[in-house]
């Protein structure tokens, strides 16, 4: 009981720590919830600025909705996304997901969003491309529900704060958030956008910047 009390105190001054160094994020960038679930495939190994520019030309031939891409060939869709990179898989795994929203309800999201948590996030990964970080990402961003995101940042962020073990994978790591903060969408998405960007500006893969660090008065890292 009191190690979690500690960890949520931790994991709450972090969040303000963060919030009161970089403050809103106002993320995911995205004018529909469909948008969000096809930001969320073609993130997929690339950078945002990549996604953007995949994006733009799909807006730009008019297909960035669900009937759109679900009648548009998959060839003709991979050349649209091919500043995303890996386009042809990356296709292939928009049309997979399409499919899937058209049967279950038709490419109402408003509907589909609304069945229980566990059951949605179950079915989302039987689909083909979508694994546990684009899963939760799709019911965080796009349907707003407390599912927390687990990726690259956060793995390395909090292994360097000595918060989550280098053995934990990624359900072990999501289960801790989701134990030890407030089931609240709002913090969900702003608590992940916040550690994008402390992993953005300071704690690098290699020669992180820790001087002027928002998270250096808890850090114990010595790379």
């Amino acid at each position: 009981m009191e190690r979690t009390m500690i960890y949520k105190e931790v994991l709450e001054g972090i969040y303000e720590s963060l919030f009161d160094y970089f403050g809103p994020q106002n993320w995911w960038p995205a004018e529909t919830r469909f948008e969000v679930i096809v930001g969320a495939i073609l993130t997929q190994s690339t950078t945002w600025h990549n996604v953007e520019k995949a994006i733009a030309n799909l807006k730009s031939v008019g297909i960035l909705h669900f009937k759109g891409l679900l009648n548009t060939p998959e060839k003709d869709i991979a050349e649209l996304i091919r500043p995303s990179g890996y386009y042809n898989m990356k296709a292939r795994k928009l049309k997979r997901i399409i499919e899937y929203l058209a049967h279950v309800c038709g490419g109402n999201l408003e509907e589909f969003f609304k069945r229980p948590l566990p059951e949605l996030r179950n079915e989302l990964l039987k689909v083909y491309g979508v694994g546990p970080e684009t899963a939760d990402s799709i019911l965080l961003y796009a349907g707003e529900r407390a599912s927390f995101v687990i990726d690259a940042y956060t793995r390395r962020i909090f292994r360097r704060l000595n918060i989550i073990p280098a053995e934990w994978d990624y359900e072990e790591s999501r289960n801790f958030f989701i134990e030890n903060l407030p089931a609240s969408v709002q913090l969900f998405n702003e608590y992940h956008a916040l550690i994008v960007a402390l992993g953005k500006e300071f704690c690098v893969a290699r020669n992180p910047k820790c001087e002027g660090c928002p998270l250096q008065y808890i850090c114990t890292c010595t790379v």
